[in-house]
Parts: structure tokens; C-alpha cells; sequence
């Protein structure tokens, strides 16, 4: 049996590919530049020609992207995106316009009759992918799943902040389930206002295999509770430092406890150690976050965490975690510094969200509980089962 697992982010997509017949750590994978970059650094090298920009596809990670898409409308570049692109700039077209960017329809844009250069946006290349493995002798082709994860915000309504609209989603989601498999879908199962998961499974709409898709922040979560030191505490507080978001759960034997999630470039370590310490004491407001130019936070218990009871206070993952390895200068800060333990599970931090994926996967298509579940729980060194299954 092989899955796919593919965790989005903004600097890199880290794949990982499981196959039941090769122990977890001896499986494939890859740590590549995140298609947004992608697209980020092809835009810039074409600024030198100023030749018309078209782009199609869909809906895709902004940031880099959308940096270099703006940058060439603003020096006079005339771009050109379809409905389904464009909504990677934004979700309201007049601001799009706004910009300098004309959108035109999917038939336009095949009738375009001057020189342009073509782009297709997507958070998810499977063809791309394959071809890289099948440079490598590994065929892609006897798939049981494909699993991948995005950051979305989700399509927040016209005057509505998108920071205020994901925390109310989170809300209702640990609300209906208190699991963080409850942010992952069957690609025909994906709520409406979450656009850039269905587009996803848009841009694999041909797959010859089940497709799951899921928030990256929850996966990389749960992938990070497979390291053997994270699974043996029942109660704990774990967090993922990501390049644009960072976001930490507090989890319990009965489910989530308390959730924050803030920028991470609005964040240093003083600040994110006091989060962290509300987070912990149950004191942690939505308004400490969101006020903060963050997204908010979450509270489900009024009970203590306390810090120093054991070796690790916070378990850290993320390609930011090195955050942590600041040290809290003078004596100003009345914060005690926490001690971090930086999860690796099954040896590699930037596969953490993957092994979430392969998680949620067994809880969307139970058939592969015992050819993929079972392994990974059995794989870390203490046959310690993770906190969420």
C-alpha cells in the first residue's frame, strides 16, 4: 500500500511517500520550494521581458505569489488572470481590478492572440510529482490515497475579517469534533466556504485514488505527537512555528483544550512565551490575539497546565521552531523562559505534517487502519500510540 501525503506551505511542500512494504523512516521523500514560490520566482524573472502575464487554474497559496503578481501590475505589466486565479489575490474582484489586473473569462483567455506568458496556479502538482518520483524509478501509479494539506482561511463574506472568519470556523469544528482529524475531508466532503481545500481537490479532480484533504496547521499537530517523547505525555501543549503562522494546541485526554494562532512575523519569543503561559493557565483571551494583529485564540478549560512538572514544557515543530532558541534578555520580562523539546518524528521535523495526513487519512478511509495506522504507532520508539488517531 502507498499514499501520498503532501503538506503545503509557504516556503516549501514536503512530500513524503508511504509504502507498507518499507519501515517510516526508510520512506521516500522530498522537501521542495512551495508552489507559490514557485510561481513567485518565475514571475520575477519574466519582469525584465514586460510581456503580458496570463494566468489560470486556481485558487492558490498568496503571499510570494501574490507579491510578484502585484509587483508586475505595478510596473505596467499588463496581467491577465481567470475568475478561478484570480482568487489567490483576493476574493472580492473590484479589489483585484484595483490593482491594474484585468480578469477575463476561461474562454478569453484561450482566444488571447498577442504574446503572453502562461501560468497555471495550484497548490497541488500531482503530474509534477510524478514525474519527479518516476526520474527516480518510483511509480506513482498503484496510489491507495492522496493526502494534502493547505492553509485556508476560508471564504469570509464581504466586510467580514478572514482572521475573525477562521477562528469562528475552528470553533465550530472542535465544537462538532474534538479532534484534529476534524479539519480533514474527503474531497467530496469539503464545506463550501473553505475555497482553497476545494480547490485543491479540483486540481486533482482526475486522481486515480481517494483524495483527502486538511488544514496544515492541524497536521503538522498531529504529526508532531508520533515522536515517542511527545505521545508518552497526556497532557500537553504543542506548537508549530511556521514561516507565515504559528499556532499552538493545547491538548488533553479529552480532547482540545485551548487553541491560539498569531502571525509569526508579528511574534518574538517574549511574546510567544507569554502566550503560551496563558495558554497554559487558561487565561488566554480571543481579543490578546486578534487585537494583536493575530488570529485569535480559543479557551475550552478554566484548568491549570502547569509548566515544570516535567523535563518539557512546550513541544515545538515548524521551520520557524529555532524561534525558541532566542534567549529572553535582562530582567525585564516577567515571563520564566519555557523549556522547549523539538519533536522529530520518526527522525525529520519538516515530514511532521505529513504523518498528520497519513493519520487523518485512516480516520476518512478506516479500511486503512492496520496497513498505515497501526504501523506508525508501532514505529516510534516506545510504541507510544499518539494523541490523536
Amino acid at each position: 500500500m502507498k499514499i501520498l501525503a503532501v503538506d503545503v506551505g509557504t516556503g516549501t511542500q514536503d512530500i513524503f511517500l508511504y509504502d507498507s512494504n518499507l519501515d517510516v523512516e526508510n520512506g521516500f521523500k522530498l522537501v521542495l520550494p512551495s508552489p507559490t514560490m514557485m510561481i513567485h520566482h518565475r514571475v520575477k524573472r519574466l519582469l525584465q521581458e514586460r510581456t503580458p502575464l496570463l494566468f489560470t487554474g486556481h485558487q492558490m497559496g498568496g503571499g510570494p505569489s501574490s507579491w510578484a503578481i502585484e509587483e508586475a501590475a505595478r510596473a505596467g505589466i499588463a496581467v491577465y488572470m481567470t475568475p478561478g486565479a484570480a482568487v489567490t489575490i483576493n476574493d472580492e474582484f473590484e479589489k483585484v481590478e484595483r490593482l491594474g489586473i484585468r480578469i477575463i473569462s476561461e474562454d478569453e483567455a484561450k482566444r488571447l492572440k498577442f504574446n503572453v506568458h502562461r501560468l497555471v496556479l495550484k497548490d497541488f502538482d500531482f503530474e509534477l510529482i510524478t514525474r519527479t518520483f518516476m526520474d527516480y524509478g518510483v511509480s506513482l501509479a498503484d496510489l491507495g490515497a492522496v493526502a494534502v494539506a493547505v492553509f485556508d482561511h476560508g471564504n469570509a463574506p464581504a466586510g467580514v475579517s478572514d482572521r475573525q472568519f477562521r477562528f469562528d470556523y475552528l470553533d465550530e469544528r472542535i465544537k462538532e469534533k474534538n479532534s484534529l482529524s476534524a479539519f480533514g475531508y474527503l474531497s467530496d466532503n469539503i464545506p463550501e466556504i473553505m475555497t482553497r481545500l476545494q480547490s485543491v481537490a479540483d486540481s486533482a479532480h482526475d486522481l486515480p485514488c481517494p483524495l483527502v484533504v486538511m488544514d496544515t496547521a492541524p497536521a503538522a499537530i498531529l504529526g508532531a505527537s508520533f515522536d515517542p517523547v511527545v505521545a508518552a505525555r497526556k497532557q500537553k501543549i504543542i506548537c508549530n512555528v511556521g514561516n507565515f503562522h504559528t499556532l499552538a494546541f493545547r491538548l488533553g485526554e479529552g480532547g482540545i483544550e485551548g487553541v491560539f494562532e498569531h502571525h509569526t512575523g508579528e511574534i518574538d519569543l517574549p511574546k510567544l512565551e507569554s502566550l503560551l503561559h496563558r495558554l497554559a493557565d487558561a487565561s488566554l483571551r480571543h481579543e490578546d490575539v486578534f487585537d494583536d494583529m493575530g488570529h485569535g485564540a480559543l479557551m475550552y478549560t478554566d484548568e491549570i497546565l502547569e509548566f515544570g512538572k516535567g523535563d518539557y514544557d512546550v513541544y515545538v515543530t515548524g521551520p520557524r521552531r529555532s524561534l525558541f532558541n532566542h534567549q529572553l534578555i535582562g530582567p525585564s520580562s516577567s515571563v520564566r523562559s519555557i523549556q522547549p523539546y523539538f519533536a522529530a518524528p520518526f527522525g525529520d521535523m519538516m515530514i511532521a505534517g505529513c504523518f498528520g495526513l497519513l493519520a487523518v487519512t485512516t480516520a476518512m478511509l478506516p479500511n486503512l487502519t492496520e496497513v498505515v495506522l497501526d504501523p506508525l504507532r508501532s514505529g516510534n520508539a516506545r510504541g507510544v500510540a499518539p494523541w490523536d488517531g
